[in-house]
C-alpha cells in the first residue's frame, strides 16, 4: 500500500472497529500503548473510512443538530 486511501480501503468494517476501540483505549488489544503519532494516523483513517464507507449520521464525530422554533417574545 502507497497511500493512506489504499489503506481506508482495504479497512474492513472490523479492522475500523478495532481502530476505534484503539484510539479510544490508548492500547491495542494486546495491550500495547497507542503512541500520539500512532493516535493521529488511525483517527486519520477512522475518519477518512467512515467518510467513505458510513452514512453521514453514522461517521465518527457526527453531532445531530436539530433547529429550534423560535421562541415567542413578550
Amino acid at each position: 500500500m502507497n497511500t493512506v486511501n489504499e489503506l481506508v480501503e482495504s479497512l474492513t468494517p472490523e479492522m475500523a472497529r478495532d481502530l476505534k476501540r484503539a484510539i479510544e483505549l490508548g492500547k491495542f488489544p494486546d495491550g500495547r500503548l497507542v503512541s500520539e503519532a500512532q493516535r493521529e494516523l488511525m483517527l486519520e483513517a477512522v475518519i477518512l473510512y467512515d467518510a467513505a464507507k458510513l452514512p453521514e449520521d453514522e461517521r465518527t464525530g457526527f453531532i445531530h443538530r436539530t433547529r429550534r422554533a423560535p421562541t415567542a417574545r413578550c
